[in-house]
């Protein structure tokens, strides 16, 4: 299936997953790595659950779990900056990149929402 939020969210969990073995390696940072591990692997597995899901409330609930992921990811690469574990332009391009997805996941979000209200009347 070609489907480019579900390759950019798998792209994205694979720069999550460096930059998890980073933290804890170099930085022997532990927590907010652990934390970022999770909820960044969280977006494409929700995303793709959603490319299968049983119905178009399936389809939504789904996505807005990987929403909530997504922002949750974007709150930690900002603390990452904020507090030096990771040089600005390091965070900013993996920054970029969930916006990217964030973006994505929302309009794909509106339109479904919109076709299963048409969709019941």
């Amino acid at each position: 299936m070609n489907n480019p939020l579900l390759d950019k969210a798998l792209n994205f969990a694979a720069r999550i997953v460096k930059l998890h073995q980073y933290l804890q390696k170099e930085k022997k940072e532990n927590i907010i790595s652990r934390q970022i591990l999770r909820s960044g692997t969280s977006i494409g597995a929700n995303a793709n659950e959603a490319a299968y899901g049983i119905s178009t409330a399936d389809f939504i609930a789904k996505l807005q779990i990987a929403l909530k992921e997504t922002t949750e990811t974007e709150y930690w690469l900002r603390l990452l900056i904020l507090t030096d574990y990771i040089e600005e332009n390091l965070g900013e391009s993996i920054l970029t990149d969930c916006l990217e997805i964030k973006k994505i996941l929302i309009s794909s979000l509106n339109t479904a929402k919109k076709k299963n209200v048409i969709g019941h009347n």
